[in-house]
């Protein structure tokens, strides 16, 4: 027998205890009884509940059967209680009382159990596949970021219980009249829904704070499996539920269109027959309504419930609306609001896309939309279970051929030439291959002191081995004194006379500067800045740069650069980490899952290093070229700033892949004037950009924390939510003598 008691709570006088138990085959049975201190009976309610994880970690495959349990017995403080589990003729007694009970709640018990929950054969195996493919270092830097996670990070549920709403504020909630309060349609598909299930996603939309809306459910179940008795139920007793009975199953699309049909409401709101909402997610999007009539899609923050209902995990805070994000995993899924003309314009949900319907039916939203708008906050529960793809999106591989076409159809209807769309990271994860228009000349523009084998390193491998011919290297020669650098120049001239062009910079160093000399000496219509510290590894990362970078839409394009030992050194820019701007995922591995596979995911970002950028010649000439007041500290980033200023994205491809020895050219910012000069650039940059450095970064959560470059959460003792960095003395002070030379 094995088992484990996942959940503990005491609620007023009462305790329940969420867990599992198997025995040594699945058809093996569990029992349980509750004892006092004194070994009397005490009464329980007990609830099976299904456990398809614990069913795959030991047996392999999922079985029919519940391996859950949820029990829940009356408690008295100060009293001794016992859970006996028996099983396959062996039976455990687990004592808990106050102290017990406090003891397993505390941080370092829940640390134990994650440790203990790793401790399994499933573990095992991942791990051995782990290391064939990615080697022993790699293996032990995955297991130490694993454990620095269990350690660091904020457990969820207690941050969650921290944030949400108080019973007094959801109370003032239910006081609250808007100026607009429009009526809310809740569309909701059923087909043979468990009847637990539907009671909780009715009871939680019925709790709402906001009570303008109607839900208009549309029964897909066949005959003898229908939900009616339920449905009638609810309807008598409130008359904002309404719903039809199909008599067959019209498949997922059918039956949404069904119940969009039955909607007279001003927005829908899409919503699964299983899944369940907080009672202010109603509020929450009539009051982002009233602060922009021209809110057509609004779209929150979820988290996942477990199919006991017991547990909320694996919250997914998103950043604002970002379209390359979209195409890449369809990121906004729930809570998904919609104005109803706009459904009306764009038409119902398409058979075609059956398995990715919403996917579909989202992109058609958002590319007529006014103004799409993220609510940052976990709006919608997931209910997660091994045949969804919440949790095992391989058990639907017919669902993730439709999102690829989902994507084609969206890139056709916006003029976007993409040749195909690929499976990414994982299933769902989506990677496309956009289609080059034309041969355009791609200068490179590398700054160069010395370090010549360093350059021949960046240089001869972007001329052998990658696979896109039409470059020009623009060495820019900067106060080298080798000898053996200037014969490198000579003799790599000679080697490629119709590639390379080394032109001299006579001055002081200054990144900006000597990069925008640089540029005046360069014929490509796209430009790419490099460091002579950079390796290619992927031979098309040129052409994953150049589909993305000749969209109209797009001004800059940024690669994945790893460290010699293969983990991140770049992944994209989020303006705020660390007081002003910092790479995300700094030190993971190559092969380790980050945050909802964002380090894997093409999407739009603030900024993204100069290390290796490229942009279209007419961009960077309507911005004014890098900004040479910022010498070396943050002109790259000020560089993605200008860029999106003109309306253009800034775009991150993971599959655009390089080594970055970072820095072997400049070395550390270790002496005093370097602090100093470092420290007024900042002040610089925080005075020329001071709205984002205010208000977050759009391509960020402001739940999520500035401090640290993995997307943990915030950690509430030490950053309040939505709460950026606070700027320290000196650089308040180096921003005043920036604003008065600037007047002067």
């Amino acid at each position: 027998m094995k088992y484990n008691v996942d959940v503990v709570r005491v609620r007023e006088n009462n305790i329940q205890l969420n867990g599992w138990v198997i025995g040594k085959t699945p058809k093996s049975q569990a029992k349980f009884l509750v004892l006092d201190g004194k070994k009397n009976k005490v009464p329980f309610h007990y609830v099976s509940t299904r456990r398809d994880d614990v069913s795959q970690i030991y047996f392999k495959k999922t079985y029919n059967r519940d391996f859950g349990f949820d029990i829940q017995f009356p408690y008295e403080r100060g009293k001794d209680y016992y859970l006996v589990i028996a099983c396959d003729g062996r039976h455990v007694r687990i004592k808990y009382n106050e102290e017990l009970v406090a003891k397993r709640s505390s941080v370092a018990h829940k640390r134990m159990q994650k440790i203990k929950d790793l401790m399994n054969m499933e573990t095992v195996r991942v791990a051995w596949d782990f290391l064939k493919e990615n080697g022993m270092r790699a293996l032990v830097k995955k297991s130490v970021h694993k454990l620095q996670g269990i350690d660091n990070d904020y457990d969820y549920a207690e941050w969650y219980e921290l944030t949400k709403p108080t019973e007094e504020e959801l109370a003032k909630q239910r006081e609250t009249h808007f100026e607009y309060e429009p009526k809310l349609s809740i569309v909701i598909p059923t087909y043979k829904t468990p009847e637990r299930y539907l009671r909780e996603m009715l009871d939680s939309i019925l709790n709402q704070t906001y009570s303008k809306f109607e839900i208009c459910i549309a029964d897909g179940s066949p005959s003898g499996e229908s939900v009616e008795r339920i449905l009638k139920k609810y309807a008598q007793k409130d008359k904002r539920v309404r719903y039809v009975i199909l008599g067959e199953n019209k498949k997922i699309s059918g039956n949404t269109n069904a119940a969009l049909e039955m909607a007279t409401g001003d927005f829908i709101v899409l919503a699964d027959h299983d899944d369940t909402l907080p009672p202010h997610a109603l509020f929450e999007c009539v009051r982002a309504i009233n602060e922009d009539p021209e809110y057509d899609v609004l779209y929150s923050d979820e988290d996942k419930l477990d199919m006991d209902g017991g547990s909320l995990f694996d919250p997914h805070f998103k950043p604002d609306f970002n379209p390359d994000l979209l195409c890449s995993v369809n990121y906004i899924c729930h809570l998904f609001v919609v104005n109803y003309d706009l459904v009306d314009a764009v038409g119902g949900l398409r058979e075609e896309f059956d398995g990715a319907q919403d996917y579909d039916f989202i992109f058609r939203c958002t590319e007529a939309a006014r103004k799409i708008h993220h609510i940052p906050k976990v709006l919608y529960h997931w209910r997660c279970h091994q045949g969804s793809t919440a949790s095992n999106p391989q058990s639907k591989l017919y669902a993730f051929e439709a999102g690829a076409r989902a994507i084609m159809a969206h890139y056709k209807r916006m003029g976007i030439p993409a040749e195909r769309v690929e499976k990414g990271v994982d299933y769902g994860i989506y990677h496309t291959i956009f289609s080059i228009q034309g041969n355009p000349k791609v200068s490179v523009i590398i700054p160069n002191k010395d370090h010549s084998r360093d350059l021949d390193t960046c240089i001869r491998p972007l001329l052998e081995r990658a696979t896109y011919k039409n470059l020009q290297f623009v060495i820019v020669e900067n106060n080298s004194t080798e000898d053996a650098t200037f014969a490198y120049y000579e003799a790599i001239k000679k080697q490629w006379p119709d590639k390379i062009k080394v032109v001299t910079w006579e001055r002081e160093f200054n990144y900006s500067a000597i990069n925008n000399f640089g540029v005046q000496h360069a014929d490509g219509e796209y430009l790419l800045f490099l460091n002579n510290d950079t390796e290619i590894i992927a031979e098309n990362c040129i052409e994953e740069m150049l589909g993305l970078c000749q969209r109209e839409d797009v001004g800059a394009v940024g690669a994945r650069l790893l460290y010699q030992d293969d983990t991140i050194q770049h992944a994209g820019v989020v303006v705020g980490f660390g007081g002003i701007a910092g790479h995300t995922f700094i030190g993971l591995h190559k092969a380790e899952n980050s945050y909802f596979h964002r380090a894997m995911c093409t999407q739009d970002y603030s900024a993204v290093t100069a290390a290796c950028l490229m942009t279209k010649r007419s961009v960077f000439d309507a911005v004014g070229g890098f900004t040479e007041e910022l010498a070396v500290a943050f002109n790259d980033i000020d560089l993605c700033m200008k860029i999106r200023a003109l309306g253009k994205l800034v775009v991150y491809n993971p599959y655009a892949l390089l080594y970055h020895y970072e820095s072997k050219s400049r070395g550390l910012e270790d002496t005093p004037q370097k602090v100093a000069r470092f420290n007024r650039e900042v002040a610089i940059f925080a005075k020329r950009w001071p709205d984002i450095l205010k208000n977050g970064d759009p391509y960020y959560n402001p739940n999520l924390t500035l401090r640290k470059s993995n997307f943990a959460l915030r950690d509430l003792k030490k950053e309040k939510i939505g709460e950026p960095f606070e700027l320290d003395g000196e650089i308040r002070r180096l921003m005043g003598e920036a604003e008065s030379a600037q007047k002067d």
